[in-house]
């Protein structure tokens, strides 16, 4: 048989050596740190990726008003052109009247009253044409 144990120490049973908690506790910071690594690339990440998508809708928008705004330029010119066209058109009918006019200039009227008799003589001559007119109806 075997021997009775001596002392009351001998009868527990004899633990592990404790580990150290050290191991568990770097392992946690290494996790933690990777995490906030990770997240700090991330983050990065997006952000040069919606600073790059921003800065070409960006540019499409400035495109699209630059061309918008030529456009508009080209309109406004060419109606201004148009307008300039006519104005000049009627200027040199203008011109022309004025110069027919001084042509017929009597003695008896100065330049200036000249168009506005010759004016209302036709306005004369209309409305007794417009009462002939009726006259035939």
């Amino acid at each position: 048989m075997a021997p009775a144990p001596s002392s009351p120490s001998d009868l527990t049973p004899r633990r592990a050596p404790k580990r150290s908690i050290l191991p568990f506790l770097l392992l946690w910071i290494v996790l933690i740190g990777g995490g906030v690594a990770g997240t700090y690339w991330y983050t990065d990440h997006m952000k040069q990726q919606i600073e790059s998508e921003l800065q070409l809708q960006t540019a499409k928008q400035i495109a699209a008003m630059q061309q918008d705004y030529r456009n508009r330029l080209d309109e406004l010119k060419a109606s201004y052109e148009e307008e300039m066209a006519k104005m000049s058109s009627k200027v040199d009918a203008l011109n022309e009247l004025l110069t027919f006019n001084q042509d017929n200039v009597n003695d008896k009227t100065d330049n200036s009253n000249k168009l506005y008799t010759q004016i209302s003589e036709l306005k004369k001559q209309m409305d007794e044409l417009k009462k002939n007119l009726d006259v035939l109806k």
